[in-house]
């Protein structure tokens, strides 16, 4: 699956979970790391905790198995990498803190999704 295709599945799976203000960021070209970054709020620890679980089990089911996850627990973010798409889920405060679209934004290419 392309890596614009799987944005797509992912953006699906975060409105499932009720996921806020998503926003896809394409990277392509600026890191070799993975080609879009997804970011994603939740309304508080438990619905990160929530959306990104829900993103990793559900992911499966479209042959992709994700290569790891981060902050697990009771975080305030989780970062699931699927290789191609990078997913971070956030609580609204750790996201302004973070401020990853100003880091690795561009308005010409970026998308918010809601």
């Amino acid at each position: 699956m392309d890596a614009s295709a799987l944005n797509n599945v992912v953006i699906d799976l975060l409105e499932d979970m009720k996921a806020q203000d998503i926003n896809v960021i394409d990277v392509t070209g600026r890191t070799s790391v993975t080609d879009s970054m997804i970011i994603a709020s939740g309304t508080s620890n438990r619905h990160v905790q929530a959306v990104a679980d829900h993103v990793a089990d559900k992911i499966k089911d479209h042959g992709i198995n994700p290569i790891g996850s981060e902050g697990r627990g009771n975080s305030d973010w989780v970062l699931i990498d699927l290789g191609d798409v990078v997913v971070h889920v956030m609580t609204t405060q750790a996201r302004e803190y973070y401020d990853l679209e100003h880091l690795w934004g561009d308005p010409e290419s970026d998308r918010q999704v809601q």
